[in-house]
């Protein structure tokens, strides 16, 4: 464990809300830049797609390297490449080269659960916290993380402000674009800075999987599942429904997402309770199931106010897996096994949400608008049901010894 604990977590945590805000932003950011410039939902879901096989590319790479190289220094040369991003965003207006930095770059369709940050910054969370203490761990960093994504989310309609001031649409989209750079420079500085030691593999303690492969195995297809149908409703794609849709303005957005944001934030901390009462695993199960239930009510609701208290409610309580599933993976597999188990549930993850955008881009664009909603909250829930019925007996060391 790193000597200096506490600090090196606050330096992550102030790195992941930091990144989070630019994603906050930028989700939404990205396809009103891209209507803007001509182009159409099915090529916005295109974008979405090469964003997240791109990202899934990385993280493969990165979880292999993660066990051999120093997980502190590959996060600062993910921190490049977000600068990179920014840079290159702001410099082009060709469909093509924005494919292009979709798949190399670090844009993302949705906030905080699918980019080459996530396993690198969980294999070291889980060095700088004590068993008892990695679930709390977790949601303070995701704690830290959503309420930066809401800020983010909110600070959208900055644009509009730039707008005021006589830039149009398309130049206040590029100057948010070199800021998501700054911010990913300051990212890196802030990785460089933490003070976690890198323990190097043995011939007793190899990389990569052993005892747990199995059980990682089947938590990998379980949430390749869960992100298919997460990538049929990821934060650019669900603007660009409620806007096709309702016809839903900027300001309105920047508000909705800055309160679903808060909403996320605020339910990781009661995540925490509900692990330490009922289990990992009924915490991720018991709160996914009605978050899913609440989008496909949105999903038929007839007007934007009804539509959009559904996802608020959704928003409380869809995110409150997440620390749990982290801290979970964590678990179950030894400490030599960390690096490579995050990415194999990663790497699968990130393929599966890749494939749902597209697919949601063009059921918006040929009208069958309903379809996205349903079909990523019914297939939630079929996962949901599969994880309880697979792991209800799979249980990490503390609930073990409780």
């Amino acid at each position: 464990m790193s000597p200096h604990p506490i600090v090196a977590r606050r330096l992550l945590y102030a790195a992941r809300g930091i990144r989070d805000f630019a994603d906050g932003y930028v989700t939404i950011l990205v396809p009103i830049y891209l209507l803007a410039l001509g182009i159409g939902p099915r090529e916005i879901g295109i974008l979405g797609t090469v964003a997240l096989l791109g990202s899934a590319c990385f993280t493969l790479a990165f979880g292999h390297l993660g066990a051999r190289l120093s997980p502190k220094y590959l996060l600062v040369f993910a921190a490049v490449i977000m600068t990179a991003t920014g840079f290159l965003l702001a410099s082009t207006q060709r469909f093509e080269f924005l494919v292009a930095i979709a798949f190399f770059g670090t844009i993302n369709p949705a906030v905080g659960n699918a980019n080459i940050f996530i396993p690198l910054e969980h294999a070291v969370l889980t060095k700088l916290s004590e068993a008892h203490e990695r679930t709390r761990s977790f949601s303070h960093y995701s704690l830290f993380g959503a309420l930066a994504a809401a800020l983010g989310a909110l600070a959208v309609s900055g644009s509009d402000v730039l707008m005021r001031i006589g830039l149009s649409q398309i130049a206040a989209a590029q100057l948010l674009f070199l800021l998501y750079g700054v911010l990913g420079a300051l990212v890196g500085l802030l990785y460089f800075l933490i003070p976690v030691e890198h323990e190097r593999p043995t011939a007793e303690n190899p990389a990569g999987l052993g005892p747990s492969r199995h059980a990682v195995y089947r938590l990998a297809l379980l949430f390749s599942i869960d992100a298919f149908a997460g990538g049929l409703a990821v934060q650019s794609l669900l603007f660009l429904w409620l806007y096709q849709r309702f016809g839903l303005s900027l300001q309105v957005a920047a508000w909705f997402f800055f309160g679903a944001g808060l909403l996320s934030a605020f339910s990781f901390p009661v995540a925490t309770w509900l692990a330490r009462h009922i289990g990992l695993v009924r915490t991720m199960v018991y709160t996914h199931i009605p978050s899913s239930i609440f989008l496909i009510a949105a999903a038929f609701s007839p007007s934007l106010e009804l539509a959009l208290f559904f996802l608020l409610l959704r928003a409380a309580l869809s995110q409150m897996d997440i620390p749990a599933r982290a801290s979970y993976v964590m678990a179950i597999v030894s400490p030599p096994e960390r690096a490579a188990a995050a990415s194999v549930t990663s790497v699968p993850r990130s393929l599966a949400s890749a494939l749902g955008p597209a697919i949601a881009g063009l059921l918006i664009a040929t009208h069958h608008l309903i379809w996205p909603l349903l079909l990523c909250g019914g297939l939630k829930i079929a996962y949901d049901f599969g994880l309880l019925y697979m792991f209800r007996n799979v249980k990490p060391p503390e609930e073990v010894l409780a």
